[in-house]
């Protein structure tokens, strides 16, 4: 097929995403060089968007984009999340690619050095709608000074807390590391806890430990200083007894279900937790991540992409530009629940009468992608085993931080 690429280059991507894992069954999958009737162009399209809903929104966006465009039909393809990078890259070999994917934005790191993915940087620059997106989103897309994919959607990170728990306790949402640390104390009793967060060791637990990495004034390629005060944070948050231990264990779907049900008065997650806590008997609010030195929040998403050597390259562009269209964009998101990486869209859809999605949509002006290269799932694994050590108390925080930067720092000079 006209996709496959140089094997060496293949099996250098490969290795730096872990394709060696399980087989995904390619063997039934379509092909992109597919075509239908003469003046029809068959496009394939990977996700991993299973749940009900998105399948609806993808199947309306679709038919929306069939229609729109003359002689194009897309045959899509939904796999589990897991599966969705490790058939990329194996497809590589077999020459059984996608025209169009939509990836979580974090995969970029291991896909964007690969060359699987199409350099749209010139038809980004005669589209000319760069602009219009927020910064975090579209610098996510950017590899090696190279546009490689378009923002899908975007989430970040920010605090709830429980507004009749607060009341109670006379205090107000926090807005610094000190408030929280001090919020967080007032706020536990029995067994409940004033904060939850994600310290799982994946890249969920890596995702809502970066903003306090940041917050805290550094970046990975500073981890064992300012990792260490971020570390010490967390740490004494646990040794005062307002953040549980158990929290090592705990996915972000966890620490939403702690908040439900009392068992936390504050939780770190992001608004794809919204619609189950609307339906929940609890009156609570949302607030940006507290600060140290500075603001900052992690930014979550997917992105579109195109396969390097596609037949059917400029087709697949032309679905890229229309799906960006306000009218088919808005209704995609709304039905995914999703919010907008666009600036220009913050204040159409539902998320704009919405005050807890305003604000979710605020904090994307500051949040920031998760980009450092090849490697950088071996940086992310390094800092989620910090955290743990500190958490668990193996190790005091300069120590978690200097044993951990000694890794990320090898990661992130590989990339």
């Amino acid at each position: 097929m006209s996709q496959t690429v140089d094997r060496r280059g293949f099996l250098r991507a490969a290795g730096a995403a872990g394709a060696g894992a399980a087989a995904v069954g390619l063997g039934g999958a379509l092909a992109s060089c597919g075509s239908g009737q003469k003046g029809t162009v068959t496009l394939t399209w990977w996700d991993y968007f299973t749940p009900p809903n998105f399948q609806a929104g993808s199947k309306a966006l679709i038919a929306d984009i069939e229609s729109a465009i003359p002689g194009v039909k897309i045959r899509r393809r939904a796999f589990p999340f897991a599966d969705l990078v490790n058939a990329l890259t194996l497809g590589a070999v077999s020459g059984d690619l996608p025209d169009i994917a939509i990836i979580d934005n974090v995969s970029m790191n291991s896909l964007g050095s690969s060359g699987l993915l199409a350099d749209l940087t010139d038809r980004v620059k005669a589209w000319g709608q760069a602009s219009k997106y927020y910064h975090g989103p579209w610098a996510s897309c950017q590899i090696g000074g190279k546009t490689l994919g378009i923002p899908n959607n975007s989430n970040c990170l920010a605090l709830y807390y429980n507004t009749e728990l607060l009341r109670a306790a006379g205090v107000k949402p926090p807005a610094t590391w000190d408030e929280l640390a001090d919020t967080a104390q007032r706020l536990t009793s029995g067994d409940r806890f004033g904060l939850a967060i994600s310290a799982i060791k994946t890249e969920e637990g890596t995702f809502q430990f970066l903003p306090f990495l940041w917050q805290a004034g550094g970046d990975l390629n500073t981890f064992s200083t300012y990792g260490a005060t971020a570390l010490s944070f967390i740490g004494d948050l646990v040794v005062k007894g307002s953040l549980s231990p158990s929290c090592v264990g705990w996915t972000q779907q966890d620490v939403n279900a702690r908040f439900i049900t009392g068992r936390a008065a504050m939780q770190i997650n992001g608004p794809w937790q919204v619609p189950t806590l609307k339906k929940a008997d609890l009156e609570w609010n949302v607030v940006p991540l507290p600060s140290d030195k500075t603001s900052a929040t992690c930014l979550g998403g997917e992105n579109w992409v195109l396969m390097a050597g596609g037949k059917h390259l400029d087709t697949a562009w032309e679905v890229l530009e229309y799906s960006q269209k306000p009218s088919a964009l808005v209704p995609y998101l709304e039905a995914f629940g999703d919010l907008p990486a666009r600036s220009d869209l913050a204040h159409s859809g539902t998320w704009a009468s919405d005050p807890v999605l305003e604000l979710f949509i605020s904090q994307l002006s500051i949040a920031r992608p998760r980009l450092y290269g090849a490697h950088y799932t071996d940086a992310s694994t390094a800092v989620a085993e910090a955290e743990q050590a500190v958490i668990t108390g193996s190790a005091t925080p300069r120590a978690a931080a200097a044993a951990a930067a000694t890794k990320i720092n090898t990661a992130l000079g590989r990339s």
